[in-house]
């Protein structure tokens, strides 16, 4: 973890008025460890009361993650905060039944299954390659599989035929995303959490690539005046992006990390 001395001084900010503060998540490896069935993720209930204590305190705690947003709160437990999901083309206000969805994108849905269960059927079943359907994303994992180097090439192969069908491809941890051609990523995700909300500083923390687009994001928000701080902070293992660790703030340990965070945040 980033000092204690650093970390204190870099989360200083954040805690002079803590009604006008935000704090925004990732969601996998970051809140809840990673592990190798994605349907089996959960946030600790440590972690979950200390989301808890937060948000009685702070102008914001909300949760970006490239789930569905349902799923992401399913995961987190908590149905008193605001998810995006799907990499923003999903906002799931506090307590919502269904979230907002961006129409654009849903339009792309059956088109996106099928250049994903439509491409090299036997060789991705022979795999065992795990396919989660999300709408207009569809992510195709191999974490754990037997032979993850074999599956991997069977979603690269579904990917490059999803390429030329004209959708969007994007690479994870052990994941590739066959996503619509839809511009929108965690940092659309931030500027919609933040967009009704009077804050003037705020937190993101995440663990992979993704998660740069909401620093950037941030960092944007801070030069066009909108907020007068941002700390970006970053989730190190050893999977860890070395751009994501280039382009953090502040750097904390796997989950017991974020949780020695948020009880910094607070205490």
């Amino acid at each position: 973890m980033t000092s204690a001395t650093s970390l204190a001084s870099a989360i200083a900010p954040l805690l002079i008025d803590r009604s006008r503060t935000a704090l925004l998540f990732d969601v996998d490896g970051t809140l809840a460890p990673i592990v190798r069935d994605p349907q089996t993720s959960s946030v600790s209930e440590p972690t979950r009361r200390l989301l808890i204590e937060c948000r009685e305190i702070y102008g914001l705690v909300g949760c970006v993650s490239g789930r569905q947003a349902k799923e992401a709160r399913r995961i987190v437990g908590i149905g008193s905060l605001p998810y995006s999901g799907n990499h923003g083309l999903e906002l799931l206000p506090r307590g919502a039944s269904e979230p907002l969805v961006n129409e654009e994108a849903e339009a792309w849905t059956d088109r996106v299954r099928a250049a994903a269960l439509g491409t090299a059927t036997a060789l991705r079943e022979q795999s065992g390659l795990r396919v989660e359907e999300k709408g207009p994303i569809v992510a195709l994992h191999w974490r754990g599989l037997e032979d993850e180097s074999a599956a991997e090439e069977v979603a690269e192969q579904i990917a490059e035929s999803a390429r030329a069908d004209g959708l969007v491809i994007h690479r994870g941890r052990s994941v590739i995303e066959l996503r619509a051609p839809v511009t929108s990523d965690k940092g659309d995700a931030v500027r919609a959490l933040l967009g009704g909300v009077d804050v003037d500083c705020a937190l993101y923390i995440g663990d992979d690539r993704t998660d740069i687009d909401a620093f950037r994001a941030l960092r944007a928000l801070v030069a066009e005046e909108t907020l007068t701080d941002a700390v970006c902070a970053g989730v190190r293992s050893e999977q860890t992006p070395s751009e994501l660790l280039a382009e953090a703030d502040i750097l904390v340990d796997g989950t017991e990390g974020v949780n020695a965070l948020l009880s910094a945040l607070g205490g």
